[in-house]
């Protein structure tokens, strides 16, 4: 087994979390908000494609939020959509 002493190791961390310069490009550092929409996805609620035709309906009506446009399309019932909105609020 290969013994490192503390600095040695805190050094080698420190160097794997720095950015590469070999053409690694960061667009942002640290958490970006999720859509209420992608979060319906991302818990199950909601496929893909069902998401997409929200955003259609949503388009064709604009000033309609995309939790009712999931909900008139039937997709998630209301009641679904309330408790998953809160649920993203909370987060």
């Amino acid at each position: 087994m290969v013994s490192m002493n503390k600095e040695s190791k805190n050094g080698s961390v420190r160097h794997y979390f720095e950015y590469s310069e070999s053409g690694v490009e960061v667009i942002s550092d640290g958490l970006v908000e999720v859509p209420f929409g992608e979060y319906l996805v991302e818990t199950g609620k909601l496929s893909r494609d069902q998401l997409f035709a929200a955003m259609m309906f949503q388009d064709q009506n604009p000033g309609v939020r995309i939790g009712e446009c999931v909900a008139a399309l039937g997709y998630v019932p209301y009641t679904v959509v309330d408790q998953a909105f809160t649920q993203y609020n909370s987060l």
